[in-house]
């Protein structure tokens, strides 16, 4: 008699993930965690008094404020990076926001790789069965192209900002080279800190300097998965992915029409763009759109913009940038295939459809959650923020989402707000960055298919 040998189920096999995920940790609960104990790190780092230029330890509440800021590469803070850190400070900030920028797209990637591995959830997230994928199996190859792409772009932008600023600006090497770094890292990384009081200010006629960073934050957001299909693929277009499809003409549509809103409602402002020459003022409107998705970069005063341009500035925010990258908001993908949904309504199609392709009910049904979620949170935030506060209601909308989309630029009022509502803002920041990749996580790897079906009926919507 023989006897028959059934093979044990492996972590990631569809059999046998659920119950071995339960007696460990759930994944999307391991990059949370994660997060928070980086911020908590961060939190103590920068408490020291070696942190502080006064040579006093930071109070906590500033400490996590701003830890939280850029481990979740946000970029809003309550004090004036410069002047309030020391030189070590600034450091450990850059050494915070590099962490997280890096440590989401590969905890990201990583996740994505982990769920499609399921035979039944093939066609999920930001994959699918053309696409060549890295196997999970080879975790440290996987991080190995995060880390080189991340390294080489951001050396690149760095060499060049410090070039600019010797050459162009005076400053000393050791100046040029620590501003071009911190620059450089914080773009990439589109975590918005930057070491001068007015942001970029100073740079807003200098198209040498603004373009090198708009072309590093494009790079930074756009995503690991659709960098890691144009790597293989960059001569075929047409056997490209649907998310990188997607993602791609998304950011392009948002580029442009951000571009355009900003250039029209903020030419004559004269306390912005209005003094400047033509092309000063296309490029800045042009750096706006590409900052506002997630940067938080601002050549402006931001506080000083139309209502028009801050109502743009909300939607751009909300939205963010690639998914599996260093952008937060609800993603383009998510946008993309909620727009293609109500496209496919309009024309009274049964199928969701762009490239050739057919959009999966699963991904559809979590676009939506993803979208209804997000928005309950910031309306619920603005709420208790106006109730906490007397700001005008435009201002406070803006903080809100601005933290939630891990954009970082502000009106101004963030260090004026209560510590409760600092506090409530670190909070957004943190669900916004780590919170949609947990649900949309969570969401795949919950997915059920239930033995009956009940009877359809077809509610009045609408």
């Amino acid at each position: 008699m023989v006897k028959r040998i059934i093979p044990t189920p492996t972590p990631w096999t569809s059999n046998g993930e659920t119950r071995r995920m339960k007696t460990v940790i759930h994944p999307a609960r391991a990059v949370a965690l994660a997060f928070l104990l980086a911020i908590v790190a961060g939190m103590l780092l920068l408490m020291l008094p070696a942190a502080r230029s006064e040579g006093v330890g930071a109070p906590w509440n500033v400490a996590l404020f701003t830890a939280v800021s850029a481990v979740c590469v946000t970029g809003m803070a309550i004090v004036d990076t410069g002047t309030y850190w020391s030189p070590f400070g600034q450091v450990a900030l850059l050494l915070l926001f590099q962490l997280g920028g890096i440590g989401l797209m590969t905890a990201a990637t990583l996740l994505g790789l982990m769920v499609n591995r399921s035979p039944r959830l093939r066609s999920r997230m930001f994959t699918h069965a053309e696409s060549r994928t890295l196997g999970l199996g080879d975790v440290g190859k996987v991080a190995r192209v995060v880390v080189v792409v991340t390294v080489t772009c951001q050396s690149a932008l760095a060499l060049v900002l410090t070039l600019r600023l010797r050459f162009g600006y005076g400053l000393a090497w050791p100046d040029a080279a620590w501003s071009g770094l911190f620059h450089g890292v914080s773009a990439f990384t589109n975590a918005g800190f930057s070491i001068h009081a007015d942001g970029l200010v100073r740079y807003a006629g200098d198209a040498l300097f603004l373009l090198p960073v708009m072309l590093a934050i494009v790079i930074g957001g756009i995503g690991f998965p659709v960098l890691h299909d144009l790597r293989h693929r960059y001569r075929d277009p047409r056997h490209w992915s649907l998310h990188t499809k997607l993602t791609l003409s998304g950011t392009a549509i948002l580029l442009v029409g951000g571009f355009l809103a900003v250039l029209l409602f903020e030419w004559d402002n004269a306390r912005t763009m209005g003094p400047f020459s033509v092309a000063d003022k296309v490029l800045n409107s042009m750096f706006m759109s590409v900052a506002a998705r997630t940067a938080g970069f601002n050549t402006v005063d931001i506080g000083a913009l139309t209502h028009e341009t801050w109502a743009v500035h909300y939607f751009l925010m909300f939205v963010g940038g690639g998914s599996a990258g260093t952008a937060g908001g609800v993603k383009v993908g998510t946008i993309a295939v909620l727009a293609l949904l109500v496209i496919a309504e309009a024309k009274g199609h049964a199928d969701t459809e762009a490239f050739g392709r057919r959009v999966g009910a699963p991904a559809q049904r979590q676009a939506i959650t993803v979208l209804v979620l997000g928005s309950l949170v910031v309306a619920v935030a603005t709420v208790i923020l106006l109730r906490m506060t007397h700001l005008p209601t435009n201002e406070i909308i803006f903080e809100v989402i601005a933290a939630f989309g891990s954009a970082g630029l502000s009106t101004g009022i963030t260090p004026d707000l209560p510590m409760a509502g600092q506090l409530l803002l670190a909070l957004l920041m943190f669900m916004g960055r780590v919170g949609t990749i947990t649900l949309a996580t969570s969401l795949v790897l919950g997915e059920r298919r239930m033995p009956y079906r009940y009877p359809e009926e077809h509610p009045i919507v609408g």
